[in-house]
């Protein structure tokens, strides 16, 4: 995570907006349409990786990708009505086909769960073909009203992984929840991203679902980002839709249905939980380059030659051992600003190649996470390579949750909660009643917003009588707060 030094010399928002720039990674701000941004190469590979990464854990839980059109006709959006209540002032219309006045609006997909419920009338009859469980990457549009800001909180949200899955009964809807949620925290744990996982409360769940489940992380300078949702739709969308199926017992019945998601917050996330002073810190796993070869030209002009070659050699045989690797063979920039270019952009390993590694037959190894170096024979190469690859991977992960772990506290008055606060405690778990009257008082006084409940109620609580702190009422669990994006 950025050390908070350099957070206070530079502030979390410039830092990212710089490693945005600097990196090539997201070009924000000067596209002509406000909250819509740009994915440059580099960036955009970036994605790729994370991306496939969700892809390969959803195909291999059962899983099928699919595409839906990105238009939804007004009337099919305000079926559901809790649900188009929940999004009615964030859709993007479409009224005219060229110079045409629509007969009914279109929306810009602000979610899918219409447009696919209503293509599930027509594809689901029976229970035999349950469970059935569909996803897409696409963009989403949002008219957000807020401040918008890059990754975090934009119009086009062009990273979202939207699942939908159909059920016969709602006991296979919540054993589907509870698969939801082990596949996404074994997609943050492969990034190394630390989370908690929490019940929102009724007043902040997804439109038109029974209830809402959330992953949230903290960010570099304390806020909460909610980065993963999961939510259990009942039948509540299928009744509108008449997706009407025959059960085992051979009774009619209303499908169940869930859905979750994830954004490009996952990536702000992964640049920001990492990252340091100098810029990118990436997982190996999904970096696009996960080995960069500089030579280090010395000697003679021959001997320079030789080394550019031979690193071009190298950079070859490591393509084979299946390594994402680029030699830098710029000839016109000294070792030392390729060591700073590329210590930016966050390549995990980095291989300096000169006439000395080449005479000993050994490479000098540099690890982007610790700055620090090492010597391994030419002929151990690979396999040492893939060893550093994990070893990054899970020192990322621990420094990660340690850092969190620090700014996590449990109080059980507001005294302690002023306290915890004043010691850099972002997220802050409290007891609570159950009434969002004492969740609202926390957030007016405090200016911490609710994010939800634990998954399960701890055994203090059930075993003696914790109160809440505000109302003084025997508490039936823990609220968790932060300041939130």
């Amino acid at each position: 995570m950025v050390k908070e030094e350099d957070l206070r010399n530079m502030g979390f928002s410039e830092w990212f907006d710089w490693v945005l720039r600097e990196a090539e990674l997201y070009d924000y701000g000067r596209y002509p349409v406000k909250g819509f941004g740009v994915w440059m190469p580099y960036g955009f590979k970036l994605r790729k990786h994370v991306i496939d990464l969700m892809r390969s854990l959803l195909d291999s839980t059962g899983h099928e990708e699919i595409l839906l059109p990105l238009l939804i006709p007004e009337d099919l959006l305000a079926k559901e009505s809790e649900h188009v209540r929940g999004f009615e002032d964030q859709v993007f219309w479409v009224t005219h086909g060229g110079l045409d006045p629509l007969e009914i609006k279109l929306a810009l997909r602000p979610t899918s769960e219409t447009s696919l419920t209503y293509m599930e009338s027509f594809w689901i009859k029976s229970y035999k073909q349950l469970p059935k469980k569909y996803y897409q990457v696409v963009s989403i549009f949002r008219y957000e009203t807020r401040a918008t800001r890059a990754m975090l909180r934009v119009r086009e949200v062009t990273t979202f992984k939207e699942a939908h899955t159909v059920h016969e009964d709602f006991r296979d809807s919540e054993r589907q929840v509870s698969e939801a949620v082990e596949i996404y925290s074994r997609f943050f744990d492969l990034l190394g991203i630390p989370y908690v996982v929490s019940r929102r409360p009724d007043w902040d769940k997804f439109p038109g679902a029974i209830y809402t489940i959330a992953f949230d992380t903290l960010m570099p300078d304390g806020r909460a980002l909610q980065i993963g949702t999961v939510h259990n739709l009942g039948q509540n969308f299928t009744k509108v839709f008449e997706v009407k199926i025959q059960k085992r017992d051979e009774s009619i019945d209303y499908a169940w249905q869930t859905s979750y998601g994830i954004s490009e917050r996952v990536i702000a996330t992964l640049i920001s939980t990492h990252g340091d002073e100098k810029g990118l810190i990436l997982p190996f796993k999904v970096a696009p380059i996960q080995v960069i070869i500089v030579p280090i030209p010395a000697g003679s002009n021959e001997e320079k030659e030789r080394v550019f070659l031979e690193a071009s050699k190298l950079s070859e045989y490591l393509k084979k051992e299946g390594f994402r690797v680029l030699a830098d063979l710029d000839t016109e920039k000294a070792p030392s600003e390729k060591f700073a270019y590329w210590e930016l952009k966050g390549v995990p390993l980095r291989i300096d190649l000169g006439p000395r590694e080449l005479s000993e037959g050994r490479a000098t190894i540099f690890r982007r996470d610790t700055l620090t170096r090492l010597k391994t024979p030419l002929e151990r190469l690979p396999d040492t390579l893939r060893e550093l690859g994990k070893e990054i991977d899970a020192n990322l992960s621990r420094r990660a949750w340690d850092t969190f772990r620090t700014h996590v506290a449990e109080v059980s008055d507001l005294n302690a909660l002023e306290e915890a606060l004043k010691k850099q405690k972002y997220l802050i778990e409290v007891p609570w009643c159950g009434l969002k009257e004492c969740a609202d008082f926390i957030t007016s006084k405090y200016g911490l917003e609710a994010l939800g409940t634990p998954l399960k109620v701890r055994e203090e609580v059930k075993t003696s009588e914790i109160k809440c702190p505000v109302c003084g009422k025997r508490a039936v669990t823990h609220m968790r707060y932060a300041r939130k994006y």
